[in-house]
């Protein structure tokens, strides 16, 4: 499926989310990632700084989280969030949308939190986590809608934290709302080489996973055999 060890790394988010996470297993995750040439490193906020340093001079971006992983957050405070993310050097933002408003159909409220984050973000590459697992299927489809039109081209399965991981039945059904143009995080539970070409199949075109080494070791292995 992946021509090469680059292609597949390149749509990995080497994922350091731990609620135990040190910066040691940051510094880490950071080496990790330059060596692999994974897409991005998702931190904790705490850590953007010292991940911006550590992978200063790579082309991996830094990515963190907003509103994590309730989302429960009020507005103001996800917007000063995002921005300090920025200020202190993050490329990319997952954000954690609050699911009651889209649970009670609030339309209005999930497109004016995106639109507001997107502005905060100044340019950064910003993903909307949908937690797909406390989510209806058509819950999931008007999500997708409002994403959009509120300017959001990402949406993402889990934080990971949720009832579920990523399925590939979210992906897809995501992948084919989200429309022309917009992109699916498959992320959550992903541990191995084929859950990853599960997802990859199924629409996705960004992985987030702590595994991403031992992803990348399976399928060097099974290239090594071949």
């Amino acid at each position: 499926m992946f021509s090469n060890a680059t292609d597949l790394a390149g749509l990995i988010d080497h994922t350091c989310l731990s609620p135990a996470t040190t910066g040691e297993d940051i510094r880490r995750a950071c080496d990790e990632a330059r060596r692999f040439r994974f897409a991005s490193v998702c931190v904790p906020p705490c850590y953007v700084g010292e991940a911006s340093v550590r992978l200063q001079g790579s082309a991996v971006a830094v990515c963190t989280v907003i509103g994590f992983p309730l989302g429960f957050q009020s507005l103001s405070v996800k917007i000063h969030e995002a921005r300090e993310a920025i200020r202190c050097g993050a490329d990319e933002l997952d954000l954690m949308i609050h699911l009651g408003a889209i649970k009670m159909g609030k339309a209005g409220a999930v497109r004016t939190e995106v639109i507001k984050i997107r502005k905060a973000a100044s340019g950064a590459l910003l993903k909307v986590i949908l937690e797909t697992g406390y989510l209806t299927q058509k819950e999931k489809i008007s999500a997708c809608r409002w994403c959009r039109e509120a300017g959001a081209i990402w949406v993402k399965t889990s934080t990971g934290f949720g009832p579920k991981g990523a399925a590939v039945s979210d992906v897809r059904l995501l992948k084919t709302a989200i429309g022309n143009g917009g992109f699916v995080k498959a992320a959550g539970g992903i541990r191995n080489l084929k859950s990853v070409e599960a997802m990859v199949r199924a629409g996705a075109s960004r992985i987030g996973t702590s595994r991403g080494v031992e992803i990348m070791r399976e399928y060097i292995r099974g290239r090594d055999r071949s």
